[in-house]
């Protein structure tokens, strides 16, 4: 079993129930297939690392899609914080020694960002992604470290800054990436639209 696990949060592509605030602008269909290009986008993304690769599914675990080579696992109940702690906890549990997440809503990152991550964990506790929005696209860590995930502000600006803060005051270290722009609004993707996606 290798020692370095990728997990992969995702949700399958329905209509109403991905990019939803992106939908509101420029509709579901168009909110689907800007999803559908993140997908595509993460699968490229991860298919030169070499450590053990997770797929963990929001809401039913897809048997025949685009992550057909990688293990599939369906997160489990709870608020965001509990599905990631657990996935984190099932990873160590299964013989990893370094695990980083990321989710499916970024088209800035690069295998490179990944293996900077992971080599960021032979000197800090902890390696966090910034996002541009106050939060983060990549968390990894040694072990679970449960105050990460619990009374934590999801979706919310400040849920990074609160996150390094809970770091420094557990006494230990984190080591950041580069600022990359999640994908959460029209005007985040709309940098990256090809022409059949165009709002109007």
């Amino acid at each position: 079993m290798p020692a370095e696990h990728l997990i992969i949060f995702v949700k399958n592509p329905i209509p109403g129930q991905v990019k939803t605030r992106i939908a509101h602008t420029v509709g579901d269909a168009k909110a689907v297939a800007i999803y559908n290009h993140l997908l595509r986008y993460t699968q490229q993304l991860i298919q030169s690392f070499s450590g053990q690769r997770v797929v963990y599914y929001g809401d039913f675990v897809n048997r025949d899609d685009g992550w057909n080579a990688y293990d599939k696992q369906l997160q489990t109940s709870g608020d965001l914080g509990e599905r990631m702690a657990n996935a984190f906890q099932e990873q160590f549990a299964a013989g990893a020694e370094k695990v980083v997440m990321i989710g499916s809503d970024c088209l800035a990152i690069t295998p490179d960002h990944l293996t900077q991550a992971f080599a960021a964990l032979n000197k800090s506790d902890i390696v966090i992604g910034p996002a541009t929005d106050g939060g983060y696209y990549l968390l990894g860590m040694k072990q679970v470290r449960p105050f990460l995930f619990q009374d934590m502000p999801w979706s919310q600006p400040e849920l990074r800054q609160l996150t390094e803060l809970a770091i420094l005051q557990h006494g230990l270290t984190f080591a950041p990436l580069e600022t990359l722009t999640d994908i959460d609004e029209w005007s985040d993707y709309e940098p990256y639209a090809p022409v059949e996606v165009s709002k109007e």
